[in-house]
């Protein structure tokens, strides 16, 4: 394992946000973990610290505990919310995990204290490590509940002053529906944030968009499951959907 940052002329960001679904990480099962896919995630991942960009991640619960839905069947959401936040920490130490079997070092950073397993989250440490060429997972989403995690990610990605956030999900882009069910939907390239917000697309939650607009952040939405894809897209190669200002 080394803290060395590589350094390459490819690398066309300096630093990056990734945003992992809890979903994405259960392969084609329908709760937990697949190894597999955790695997394959933390292999593109690697590629795209080979570049030489600084690389950091915020990984979503959903796999395991999802709050708004444990608020739908009668549990106070506030306390859904803070369950959720504990799963999102179970993810971000099996993506450690895989990470650093890689040879890639890596520091889970926490919203909530939990100083046995993760660094609690401060901003200056977590850009050093990023830096110093470690990998940070943001675990535990903002630490407040009724926050989801694609706000956490726009706000942390904001706070790194990251180039760009990258959105893994199951399609690769934006469509106008779910093209796993409506093979008509209409697929995008490019989208202002405005036209996520006024479209009501199932990109980001609306937190998350204006949160990225107000901080000139762009977004890439990609397949987290095409092999090689983060890397790709990064190079701007591939299908992906851009969300920008217009210019």
């Amino acid at each position: 394992m080394t803290d060395a940052s590589p350094t390459s002329a490819a690398a066309p960001y300096k630093r990056v946000l990734l945003k992992v679904s809890g979903e994405a990480l259960m392969g084609k099962g329908s709760f937990g973990l697949d190894p597999d896919t955790v695997s394959a995630i933390a292999a593109d991942i690697c590629d795209v610290h080979s570049m030489g960009t600084e690389v950091c991640l915020v990984i979503g619960g959903g796999n395991i505990f999802r709050g708004i839905a444990a608020a739908a069947r009668g549990m106070e959401r506030a306390q859904g919310d803070y369950a959720g936040m504990l799963a999102t920490v179970i993810n971000a130490l099996m993506m450690q995990n895989a990470l650093e079997g890689r040879g890639v070092a890596t520091r889970v950073m926490s919203a909530i204290q939990m100083s046995s397993i993760a660094e609690p989250y401060i901003r200056r440490r977590a850009v050093r490590h990023m830096e110093k060429g470690r990998v940070v997972i943001f675990a535990a989403g903002t630490g407040n509940p009724f926050f989801t995690t694609d706000t956490a990610a726009a706000l942390r990605a904001a706070e790194m002053d990251c180039s760009a956030l990258f959105k893994g999900t199951q399609v690769d882009g934006v469509y106008s529906a779910d093209p796993r069910k409506d093979p008509a939907a209409e697929r995008y390239d490019e989208l202002t944030y405005m036209d996520v917000l006024s479209r009501d697309l199932n990109v980001m939650d609306a937190s998350a968009i204006s949160l990225a607009r107000e901080n000139n952040l762009p977004i890439i939405v990609f397949n987290i499951h095409a092999p090689g894809a983060f890397a790709q897209v990064m190079r701007g190669e591939g299908p992906f959907t851009r969300i920008v200002d217009p210019s």
